[in-house]
């Protein structure tokens, strides 16, 4: 009877376990504002710092008001999945926007107002590069506003800002401003970096970012053995797809060989389904706990996603995987618009709407590792070729209406 009960709370200890990983995956930067979450996390503090540095080489730093896994892309030419929000993903515009108004919140005090924060970026922007790479800011116009609500929008996401009174579209609206709190806990735990930006002399953004993320290995067999350990492990736990035609020949000589049990520990901690085909491998989450970005969803968005995904497979299944252009996908969803006009929304049947659904169905794609925006049009990828869109099948009613 007590081994029996001791494997009962050993079972419900490792899914415990495994939740608090899918957790960290979705949600590397966790507050004590999610309370259920960040108590289990925190619980778990010690398993987890170990299992993903061993595994992944992804530090993790837990303490009384945040959790952070400080994880490391094995890529910074993937812009597949910028940040978001709203609607609209963030460029380059709103990426420096956010970074102005970090430097500027690191000087802070403890609350500032929007107008305040809108002040310190237009001066910081007037310091350094920025101008002459044709980054210039006043913050007078109702767009560049615009940019900078959906900057703080985000970090009242993040959980960098804290609202405590007035409203950001009033600001906009140039008819009031917001206040916030600033959480440095938060804002300090945000930049990932192996060394300090500041000691970073390099000249091209390419060589920086190098810089600021490269890892030392031992020159040893285990050294280089460990590093595409965790090169691969941070592919398959934090990309949609791996695809073996990505990978190096190093990489991939050493998934031949140890493909088997590093997929056995990732889902086994994880509670990941593994599912390997002849162009790549992907860890599926049937919880749904560690995906931020799922297909198929509901809503026209995810339908017209899901139809456009099957044109794609189409092509891609009689064998033309060659790049599809931009108009041609738009005027293919101009026919579905006509077709679902009577339950999708009313603005993506007005005119103009089918490129705008387009655009969004071909972002969500490319994020989904499905497929890929290049310069000669969008180019279906393997995996796409898993979904399609079936008629609904109808039963008939029993007519017992006990």
């Amino acid at each position: 009877m007590t081994d029996a009960l001791s494997d009962v709370l050993e079972a419900q200890a490792a899914e415990q376990r495994r939740r608090t990983l899918r957790i960290l995956l979705r949600q590397p930067l966790l507050t004590s504002r999610d309370r259920q979450k960040f108590s289990d996390v925190r619980k778990h503090a010690g398993w987890l710092a170990e299992w993903f540095g061993r595994e992944a080489g992804w530090p993790v730093q837990i303490d009384h008001s945040v959790a952070r896994l400080r994880k490391m892309m094995p890529s910074h030419h993937d812009g597949s999945r910028a940040a978001q929000s709203g609607k609209v993903p963030f460029g380059r515009r709103r990426y420096v926007l956010t970074c102005l108004a970090l430097a500027a919140l690191e000087r802070a005090e403890s609350q500032v107002t929007l107008g305040w924060l809108v002040s310190r970026v237009v001066l910081l922007s007037r310091e350094g590069e920025l101008a002459a790479a044709g980054m210039t800011f006043t913050l007078q116009t109702r767009e560049e506003r615009a940019d900078l609500v959906a900057v703080a929008k985000l970090l009242l996401e993040i959980g960098i800002l804290s609202r405590v009174a007035g409203d950001e579209q009033a600001f906009v609206n140039d008819t009031g401003d917001a206040l916030y709190d600033v959480e440095r806990a938060v804002l300090s735990v945000l930049l990932i970096a192996r060394r300090g930006p500041s000691t970073v002399t390099a000249a091209t953004t390419e060589e920086r970012l190098a810089a600021l993320t490269g890892e030392a290995f031992p020159a040893t067999e285990d050294g280089r053995n460990r590093a595409i350990r965790h090169s691969l492990t941070r592919r398959l736990l934090d990309d949609p797809v791996l695809y073996y035609a990505d990978i190096s020949p190093d990489e991939r000589a050493y998934l031949e060989r140890q493909r088997g049990p590093l997929l056995r520990r990732l889902t086994e901690a994880t509670g990941l389904i593994a599912e390997s085909r002849a162009e790549g491998i992907a860890l599926l989450d049937p919880t749904g706990e560690a995906t931020d970005l799922g297909m198929p969803e509901e809503g026209t968005d995810g339908h017209a996603t899901l139809l456009l995904a099957e044109f794609l497979a189409d092509r891609l299944r009689a064998g033309r995987s060659g790049p599809v252009t931009l108009d041609v996908l738009t005027a293919h969803m101009a026919v579905l618009v006509n077709a679902h006009r009577s339950h999708w929304r009313k603005d993506a049947t007005l005119p103009g709407g089918e490129r705008a659904l387009t655009v969004q169905a071909v972002r969500r794609l490319a994020a989904l590792g499905l497929a890929q925006d290049g310069p000669a049009g969008i180019v279906p990828l393997p995996a796409l070729a898993r979904f399609g869109y079936g008629e609904p099948l109808l039963t008939g009613m029993t007519g017992n209406d006990d």
